[in-house]
C-alpha cells in the first residue's frame, strides 16, 4: 500500500503532490475508502509527509456508501448490488470523505447527518414511479439522506474559536430513471445545509463561523440535475462564493467539443474534468463556500497549464477527474 501511495498509482499520485504543492491548513477529500482503524487515511497522510506535507489531525467515519441495505433499493430486481447499497459502492466505505487539518478537531462537538433519513428531510423529493415511491414504501422508508456523508465538524482555530466545517459529498443527478431517484437524492443532499443555515432543521445552527464544502456534483447551469439546489446555497445570504477560478478550466474548454459546445457557465469554474463525447464536459462540481463574516484573501482552482510540474500527473484516463478547489480566509481574532 504505501508503495502504492509512493507513486506508482497515478490517482494517488496526483492526489499528493498537489496538496504538496498548494499545502492547505485544512482538506476535505472525498472519494477516498474508509476502513475501520484509517489505514488508507494513515497511509496517505504518511506518503504526505514524506513530501514535507503531513498533517497532525486527521477524521473519518463510516459512510454510507457501499453500506449494505438488504432491500432492491435501485428498483432493478436484485439486491446485493452497489446500487442497493445506503450509498452507491461495491464494499462498505467505498468512495468515503475525510478531514485532515494542521489544526485540533472538536471531534466532541462533531454533528454527524449521516443517518438522517431522507424523507424526514423538510420539502423531502421523494422518488416516484406510477404514483408511489420508487422502487418500493420499504425502500423510501429504510434510505437515508446521505449517499456517502454529512458532518458538522468544528475546528478548534489557534485562539480557541471554532470554524465549523459543513462537509458535502452529495450523489451523482444521472443514472436513473423518468423517477428521477438520483437528481433528486442529489438535490436533497445539498438541501440539508440550506436548511440547516437558514435553521429550519431541529439542529440550530452555530453561532461560529462555517466554511461549506465538497463535492456537490451539481454546477449551477451546466449539465444535469436539479440546478436551483446549488444555486440556492451559493447565494445563500450566511455564505460567499469565493468563485475560484484557473486558467487550466478555460484552456481545457476550448479543445472541447460535443457535448461542451452548449455549455453556459465559466469554464475558468469548472473543477472536474470529464469526456466530451458521451459525457457532460468540464463542469464545476466542487466548492468551498466560506461564512459571509470571514474575509477571503484569494481563491483558485489548482488546473495545472502545459509545463506546469503538475500537468503530467493529470494527462490520460487514469489521472484524476477531479481538481483541488482552495480558498484562503482570514480568520477571527
Amino acid at each position: 500500500m504505501r508503495d502504492i501511495l509512493k507513486g506508482e498509482d497515478a490517482q494517488i499520485a496526483a492526489v499528493t503532490a498537489t496538496l504538496a504543492q498548494v499545502s492547505p491548513d485544512i482538506v476535505l477529500l472525498t472519494g477516498i475508502d474508509w476502513d475501520y482503524d484509517l489505514h488508507a487515511l494513515h497511509a496517505l497522510n504518511d506518503a504526505l509527509g514524506a513530501q514535507g506535507a503531513g498533517y497532525d489531525h486527521l477524521f473519518a467515519r463510516r459512510p454510507n456508501s457501499g453500506r449494505p441495505s438488504g432491500l432492491d433499493l435501485d428498483g432493478d430486481g436484485r439486491t446485493g448490488g452497489p446500487g442497493d447499497a445506503l450509498g452507491y459502492g461495491r464494499f462498505s466505505g467505498h468512495g468515503g470523505i475525510a478531514v485532515l487539518s494542521r489544526w485540533p478537531l472538536d471531534k466532541d462537538g462533531l454533528r454527524d447527518f449521516t443517518g438522517l433519513m431522507w424523507r424526514d428531510l423538510p420539502g423531502a423529493r421523494m422518488p416516484e414511479q406510477d404514483g408511489q415511491p420508487f422502487p418500493s414504501l420499504e425502500a423510501w422508508q429504510a434510505l437515508p439522506l446521505s449517499s456517502v456523508a454529512h458532518w458538522d465538524l468544528p475546528v478548534i482555530l489557534p485562539g480557541g474559536d471554532r470554524l465549523h466545517l459543513l462537509t458535502l459529498a452529495a450523489n451523482t443527478p444521472v443514472f436513473d430513471g423518468p423517477e428521477d431517484r438520483n437528481g433528486k437524492r442529489n438535490h436533497d443532499e445539498i438541501m440539508l445545509w440550506r436548511l440547516y443555515l437558514d435553521g429550519e432543521l431541529a439542529q440550530a445552527p452555530p453561532d461560529a463561523p462555517v466554511v461549506v464544502l465538497g463535492n456537490a456534483n451539481l454546477d449551477p447551469v451546466d449539465g444535469e440535475g436539479l440546478h436551483g439546489a446549488i444555486a440556492g446555497l451559493l447565494s445563500n445570504p450566511r455564505l460567499r462564493d469565493p468563485a475560484p477560478r484557473s486558467d487550466g478550466g478555460v484552456l481545457a474548454a476550448k479543445h472541447q467539443g460535443g457535448a461542451n459546445v452548449d455549455q453556459l457557465g465559466d469554464p475558468a469554474l469548472d473543477t472536474a474534468d470529464w469526456r466530451d463525447e458521451g459525457g457532460p464536459g468540464n463542469l464545476r462540481v466542487s466548492y468551498v463556500l466560506p461564512d459571509a463574516r470571514l474575509p477571503v484573501t484569494g481563491a483558485a482552482v489548482v488546473w495545472p497549464m502545459p509545463g506546469d510540474a503538475l500537468a503530467p500527473l493529470f494527462a490520460g484516463e487514469t489521472a484524476p477527474r477531479h481538481r483541488l478547489v482552495w480558498v484562503d480566509i482570514e480568520l477571527p481574532e
